[in-house]
């Protein structure tokens, strides 16, 4: 009596199978009664070596299907062998054409399997509409409570984005000079006004017709609206955003604004990662922050990203993939890569202030450190980090 059926057989049924009826699918390893006697026979039929991992025990210990192109000095044979024990019970079966040319096409599936993995670039489309270029003034309204130091920290890395004094390689300056490859050359990024709203006017839960009403304090060509909310102030969506960048109209003028939140209270494992543990994935240590505070440093992360998201996509016909109302753009098209070697979980390789153990990929005016993410370069149609 045979062995019973290892139970990837049923896995490599599932995956070949053509719609949901039990009656199509194919066992990949018909017509010998289970891999072990295919196996066997194969073996006792050629000379040919079989590996350890092509083996009975692998076989009948793998949860997936038979890795024909694990070994390329047998695979052509191999697959000749599996092709004949396949066409002659189909034919001593009588099975309809229809069964055999399916078959015969899962054959050629190893051979074609990986043109249909490849990796198609990253390409954000520019959809002809003005991008903010120039100087662009950034004012500042400060929502709720921050310290002086929290509000240096921000101020410090605004500035730091194009500063005409050269800091260490990298800088805050380089990253953005990224920005210039878009159409129509540099964004010149100064601090303007600033006010302060520590008595909380509109209350501790604001909703989004509430942002562009508090950006229109400020409103004029050439300038960029941060709303800047406090860590005990919620705002509409918040864990599903952190941020939001968009537009309003004044009279005839169109400004363009900003949000951007704390989030040391609020879902830091979606808005302060990798300075807190994510909320899903890899449980990895978190990072110290380089100005050791996680709320103001996720948020610097999240006002770069859209302060290079506004400036090449303000009004929603600049630079962006996807649905215009749901558009990955300069950054959020890069999300979650900060260093070479990144992958989900791992913000990839950063440099580490050896005092601190602070980790960084950005340096800026007045001895600042920052992580910044990567952002699309329109050259190479990749996203480009600093480090």
């Amino acid at each position: 009596m045979s062995p019973p059926e290892p139970k990837h057989t049923q896995n490599c049924m599932r995956f070949f199978s053509l719609n949901t009826s039990p009656t199509v699918f194919f066992p990949l390893f018909r017509p010998a009664t289970s891999p072990f006697q295919l196996v066997t026979a194969w073996r006792t039929s050629s000379s040919h070596f079989i590996p350890n991992h092509l083996s009975p025990r692998a076989l009948s210990s793998s949860n997936s299907c038979f890795p024909l192109t694990k070994s390329p000095p047998i695979k052509r044979n191999f697959t000749h062998f599996l092709f004949i024990q396949i066409f002659s019970v189909t034919m001593a079966a009588s099975a309809s054409i229809y069964y055999f040319l399916t078959l015969l096409l899962l054959c050629a599936i190893p051979f074609t399997f990986s043109e249909l993995v490849k990796e198609q670039p990253l390409v954000l489309k520019y959809h002809n509409g003005p991008l903010l270029k120039g100087k662009i003034t950034v004012n500042l309204i400060w929502y709720g409570k921050f310290s002086p130091t929290q509000r240096s920290i921000i101020v410090d890395f605004i500035n730091s984005l194009s500063s005409a004094v050269k800091p260490k390689i990298p800088s805050a300056s380089f990253w953005w000079k990224t920005t210039e490859k878009y159409k129509s050359g540099s964004s010149t990024l100064v601090v303007g006004k600033q006010i302060l709203l520590e008595n909380y006017p509109l209350g501790k839960t604001l909703k989004n017709p509430h942002l562009p009403a508090l950006a229109g304090k400020f409103n004029g060509v050439g300038t960029v609206s941060v709303i800047l909310t406090a860590k005990d102030v919620a705002v509409d969506g918040f864990c599903m955003r952190c941020g939001t960048h968009g537009s309003n109209r004044v009279g005839r003028v169109r400004g363009t604004f900003i949000w951007v939140g704390n989030s040391e209270t609020q879902c830091p494992g979606q808005c302060a990662w990798p300075f807190h543990q994510p909320i899903y994935g890899p449980q990895t240590p978190p990072l110290v922050a380089p100005n050791g505070d996680v709320g103001i440093d996720g948020m610097i992360i999240t006002l770069a990203t859209l302060l290079a998201n506004t400036v090449t996509n303000p009004f929603n016909n600049g630079y962006f993939q996807g649905p215009a109302d749901a558009p990955l753009e300069a950054v959020s098209a890069c999300t979650g890569i900060f260093g070479t070697g990144s992958y989900p979980g791992y913000p990839g390789k950063l440099l580490v202030e050896k005092s601190t153990g602070a980790s960084y990929n950005a340096n800026g005016v007045n001895g600042r450190k920052y992580l910044l993410p990567a952002m699309w370069d329109p050259q190479t149609s990749r996203c480009k980090t600093l480090v």
